[in-house]
């Protein structure tokens, strides 16, 4: 009974959760490239992430960070799309080394 509660009041707070939620709201900066993020980010996390973090980002930072979504939490996204992403969230977002 207790498993089944619970898996309601996950099942709710999901359903809450992404009904509260307007993505609609959230503007990247335009370039070639975002596209490619909107395509390879958004499907795990919001995109307002990227513009949370990047008041403090360098290029190593953004690099290990599109390096962590692939390797650790599992991002399929290609070499290219990575190389791709660095470069559009260090030019658009990233502060200077």
């Amino acid at each position: 009974m207790k498993t089944k509660l619970a898996l309601v009041f996950c099942a709710a707070l999901t359903a809450f959760g992404s009904a509260v939620a307007d993505e609609t709201k959230i503007r990247l900066r335009d370039a070639p490239e975002v596209q490619t993020v909107t395509a390879n980010c958004s499907g795990c996390h919001s995109l307002d992430y990227i513009q949370m973090n990047s008041k403090f980002m360098k290029r190593a930072t953004w690099e290990a960070e599109v390096h962590k979504m692939v390797a650790v939490m599992g991002a399929p996204v290609t070499e290219e799309d990575q190389k791709r992403l660095v470069d559009y969230l260090v030019r658009e977002y990233g502060v200077a080394d």
